[in-house]
């Protein structure tokens, strides 16, 4: 068993693999490391570019395209390691980006989880928008990121070069202990693809475990390489995944009263939509909320496995007020501008 295992999923991406593998070798040659690409079943020449010019990298075969979730779960549940680095394929990393997150990890035996500082590739003196320097969450569920509220991307100036604990480390590179992982049951299969890993992150807090920051690491995203922030069925996960993952997680005291106040965020948005001719993304808000109600009894039995584990669910890094407030009628846009 190697203690780190890089595992990227790919699904006919074989023009970033070319463009991001070769650095991922380049700076992962460790000892105990090995690299995996972890297929989604690709119809282009991926797997072939990997063998004729990577033969190091290990390669795992899922048998269809299982989505982000699934094709995760069934690549790691044939790769043992100590750690999972779960990382994008459109992520460029940089020297020593492995030490600086074995060594935050190896701190305290309750670290389930660490992610680095996540930049932009496209302009890497600013923060990206899945992760920059540590996910957040707000009391209805709305999430952010130190350094990245909504649309708008701060510079990293040294502003977070602490360690710091998150509520969610970003899919686009996720250190996390293998054992832990599968513990945790893995990434939830009906999220298919987005906040897959608020939700396990949210569970492995729930259980008394701490997910990090760390500044001693720093990868680049160019994000948005599989779905556009504008695309109607990204608005369908992200408007769904989110109900999915407020009803699996939050306490029996506290769902009623935010269910309800989110039905009413989530309508605001959707004329909004509709105002704005946005037509598809409109619809994709409907059928986000008729998907979620027609899985509600599947949803029952996981948030009653849920609350049978679950040990703590006040954590100081869900912010206690309304992000979308804060961000749309105050006018912050910076994280250290929020009140804390």
């Amino acid at each position: 068993m190697v203690k780190v295992a890089i595992v990227i999923l790919n699904w006919n991406g074989e023009k970033l693999l070319r463009q991001f593998l070769p650095v991922v070798e380049k700076y992962s040659r460790r000892n105990d490391t090995e690299i995996f690409v972890a297929d989604n079943n690709s119809s282009d020449n991926s797997v072939n570019y990997i063998k004729e010019n990577h033969p190091k990298v290990k390669i795992v075969i899922n048998d269809k395209n299982y989505g982000f979730a699934e094709g995760y779960n069934k690549a790691l549940q044939q790769i043992e390691a100590e750690y999972y680095v779960i990382l994008n394929s459109d992520v460029e990393v940089s020297e020593n980006w492995l030490e600086g997150m074995i060594s935050a990890i190896e701190k305290d035996e309750n670290i389930a989880a660490v992610q680095p500082k996540i930049r932009w590739f496209r302009d890497k003196k600013y923060f990206e928008y899945a992760g920059a320097a540590g996910g957040l969450i707000d009391r209805f569920g709305y999430t952010f990121c130190r350094g990245r509220l909504f649309n708008v991307y701060e510079e990293d100036k040294g502003q977070y070069e602490e360690e710091a604990d998150i509520f969610w480390a970003s899919g686009a590179c996720l250190f996390i202990k293998a054992d832990l992982f599968h513990e945790a049951g893995g990434f939830d299969a009906d999220f298919f693809a987005h906040m897959e890993e608020i939700d396990l992150c949210w569970r492995l807090k729930n259980r008394g475990y701490r997910i990090v920051y760390t500044p001693k690491s720093t990868v680049f995203h160019v994000g948005g390489a599989t779905l556009k922030e504008s695309n109607p069925f990204k608005t369908y996960l992200n408007f769904r995944n989110n109900l999915f993952l407020l009803y699996k997680n939050l306490p029996k005291n506290k769902i009623k009263r935010i269910f309800i106040t989110r039905l009413i965020l989530d309508g605001v948005a959707g004329l909004k939509f509709l105002a704005g001719f946005e037509f598809r993304n409109f619809y994709a808000v409907l059928r986000a909320h008729f998907n979620f109600y027609s899985n509600l009894s599947k949803f029952k039995n996981k948030r009653k496995h849920n609350l049978a584990l679950n040990k703590k669910y006040d954590h100081k890094e869900i912010y206690n007020g309304s992000i979308v407030y804060q961000f749309f009628v105050k006018g912050i846009k910076e994280y250290k501008q929020l009140e804390h």
